[in-house]
């Protein structure tokens, strides 16, 4: 089926990192011109040059004001043209457990500059770039912004990410669907939360097999997400021949999971 993509600049953030990767990877397969972002890790970025895979890439700290004015103005102007879809991939998460009463203004700072204000950066220059571009352009406008289970459900010793994704999911999300259609009557906003996917930055946590079995308890399909299955979806989204009447929507993709195990068998001794 053609996804009505072939000759669409997207934009993917974050595409040094496991989705992102496999994003761009389906992106260029399916016809579209794409551009793959990194800020520090451009490792994974010149793997996949190595494999004949034709897009362009550009480097940006999306943290900064400048720098992501900058990266828009450069797009403008390099072959691919102005942005049309621009998927918000980008994230950090602490690998340490730190709970709220615990957690220091720093941290939370930063986890709420790099997951939430630097969305609000790239999508804001995404909104005002699409303005000065043809009718045509703007036919395929789509923002994809990429959550988690964590915006929806919480996570305990992870709260400030949670309620980074969570803002995303809820706020920013259902207010840029109503926002973009004043600049593109036919934009569309829409948000993929994964759970659990098999990528680089869980990997070690993935290797214990009784958090493996406290995940898999709550997911009916017993089984983590690779990240072709939240590529997919985000290709489904960015499609306006397959999704041209879809936005403002938080698709879960999460093999169904209705939540978390918060108490260990120790946890209820005594109760």
């Amino acid at each position: 089926m053609d996804l009505g993509l072939k000759g669409v600049h997207v934009l993917v953030t974050g595409a040094s990192g496991g989705i992102g990767l496999e994003t761009v990877k389906l992106f260029c397969i399916l016809g579209a011109n794409v551009t793959a972002h990194y800020n520090s890790q451009f490792g994974p970025i010149q793997e996949l040059l190595a494999s004949n895979i034709n897009f362009q890439h550009v480097q940006a700290n999306l943290s900064e004001e400048q720098a992501v004015v900058n990266m828009f103005e450069s797009l403008s102007t390099m072959p691919y043209g102005p942005v049309q879809v621009v998927v918000v991939n980008h994230a950090i998460s602490h690998s340490l457990a730190v709970p709220i009463a615990r957690m220091t203004l720093d941290q939370w700072n930063t986890t709420i500059t790099v997951n939430l204000t630097s969305s609000f950066l790239v999508c804001r220059e995404y909104l005002k770039h699409l303005e000065k571009t043809s009718s045509g352009i703007k036919e395929k406008a789509a923002i994809l912004l990429i959550g988690s289970t964590a915006g929806k459900y919480g996570e305990a010793n992870n709260g400030d990410y949670a309620a980074a994704k969570s803002a995303m999911m809820y706020g920013l999300n259902l207010t840029l669907k109503n926002e973009i259609v004043k600049i593109a009557p036919k934009g569309r906003v829409n948000c993929i939360a994964p759970g659990w996917v098999e990528t680089p930055m869980v990997e070690k946590i993935l290797k214990d097999s009784q958090t493996v079995s406290r995940i898999l308890a709550t997911i009916p399909l017993k089984k983590v997400a690779m990240p072709i299955d939240i590529a997919t979806q985000i290709a489904v989204l960015a499609s306006s021949t397959l999704s041209g009447h879809v936005t403002g929507q938080v698709v879960m993709v999460e093999g169904g999971m209705e939540g978390r195990l918060l108490n260990r068998p120790e946890d209820l001794q005594g109760y």
